[in-house]
């Protein structure tokens, strides 16, 4: 329901226009309020809408808006249609119909309007009363209405705001979240930010850009629900390969979702947000495999004991190669156990107090280095001495021959 007001001399244009395109894109019910008829120009601004609807229903078989009412105040011709829901729905049938002499233009707006609504109704509301109208000091006492107005005005609001009667927006078939309508507000948003008002086909381009946006965001979410469940911050540590089993069976289980959810564009346009879904979801399991690893206690303490490990044996170099009279090297494995040591101390802060997490960064990186590299080189080694066991085998069996 546009209360502002639209359409009026403190308005232009461009802008009543967006304000009325926002309302019908955005919302299940939209409540088109006009003075004492329905005129042909208030038709007309309905045709941006109408057009609209012929290009989406070419892409989804349901009607793109839900319902739309049309209520006429000021009503003065009770005697020909009476106030209400009745007589403003048999004058709504006389104003939509179609005739040989009107111009082409109106005649395809009527037409569509049917076809791009899933309900149309109309209702005619009295005058309030000269009191309300005439009084600057009318300060919305229910005396000084009209009878009419109140009796009219009391069948009108349930019929609207009655639990029963609302209606959850829909858009291409899927009922709209008030997440994925902050999705749809910033595709509609970016349209009609221009001077001239968008072409039914750049509006339904973003609402296809929009649809496939909320789609790929509830794929994401099933996805974090469901891996939540298996290494989640409550859940105990997980096996590498587990984990990653789980993520491929709950990925292809969201993407399999993705591609359920009625959407927009065509199946090239589509397949792009399912790329950026993919891509998405391989991120998201980065996080919780860190997350995972964090739990792992033999993970958690490699820092400290690779700094321990580096302190023992820099220890044992300085006492053998002190005794040797190798001095120089001692000293520089001194130094080195030092900075271990030191390393060790602001690793324990860092972790104690939560401060300078960068320095912890830091530090856990050039542990995680040394341990790769170590274990690099053992691997190597021991790849090394298995060949040299198989050639000493092979060889032996020769010999035996």
């Amino acid at each position: 329901v546009d209360t502002q007001g639209a359409f009026d001399s403190q308005s232009t244009i461009k802008d009543s226009a967006t304000v009325f395109a926002l309302s019908t894109m955005t919302s299940s019910v939209q409540v088109y309020n006009l003075s004492s008829n329905i005129q042909e120009d208030d038709l007309q601004h309905l045709q941006l809408f109408t057009e609209y609807g012929r290009l989406a229903m070419e892409e989804v078989s349901e009607k793109p808006f839900q319902s739309l009412m049309f209520l006429i105040r000021d009503w003065c011709f009770p005697y020909e249609f009476c106030y209400g829901m009745k007589g403003g729905n048999e004058f709504l049938d006389k104003r939509l119909q179609v005739k040989h002499n009107q111009h082409e233009e109106l005649q395809n707006v009527r037409n569509h309007i049917q076809h791009c609504f899933s309900n149309i109704n109309c209702f005619l509301l009295p005058h309030p009363g000269l009191k309300v109208a005439t009084n600057p000091k009318f300060d919305g006492r229910l005396r000084d209405i009209d009878e009419d107005f109140k009796k009219e005005l009391a069948q009108l609001v349930p019929l609207l705001l009655a639990p029963s009667q609302l209606v959850e927006k829909e858009i291409g078939g899927n009922k709209v979240t008030c997440k994925d309508l902050l999705e749809y507000f910033k595709a509609y948003i970016k349209i009609y930010q221009g001077e001239e008002l968008p072409h039914p086909k750049t509006m339904l381009q973003a609402t296809a850009e929009a649809n496939n946006l909320t789609a790929v965001a509830g794929a994401k979410d099933l996805y974090s629900k469901k891996m939540e469940q298996v290494c989640g911050g409550d859940k105990p540590y997980v096996a590498p390969a587990d984990l990653k089993r789980c993520h491929e069976e709950i990925r292809d289980y969201s993407v399999s979702y993705f591609r359920s959810v009625k959407k927009m564009g065509g199946k090239e346009f589509c397949q792009r947000y399912q790329n950026q879904l993919e891509s998405e979801l391989e991120e998201t399991y980065t996080n919780f495999s860190k997350q995972n690893e964090g739990k792992n206690i033999f993970y958690a303490a490699r820092t400290p004991a690779t700094l321990f490990a580096l302190m023992f044996i820099t220890y044992v170099v300085s006492g053998v190669t002190g005794f040797i009279g190798l001095s120089t090297l001692a000293t520089l494995a001194n130094l080195v156990m030092g900075v271990a040591l030191l390393s060790l101390c602001a690793w324990g802060y860092v972790k104690y107090s939560g401060e300078f997490r960068e320095v912890g960064t830091i530090i856990d990186e050039v542990a995680e280095a040394l341990w790769v590299q170590v274990g690099r080189r053992c691997e190597r080694r021991e790849k090394s001495v298995c060949s040299q066991l198989d050639r000493t085998r092979l060889a032996a069996n020769k010999v035996k021959e």
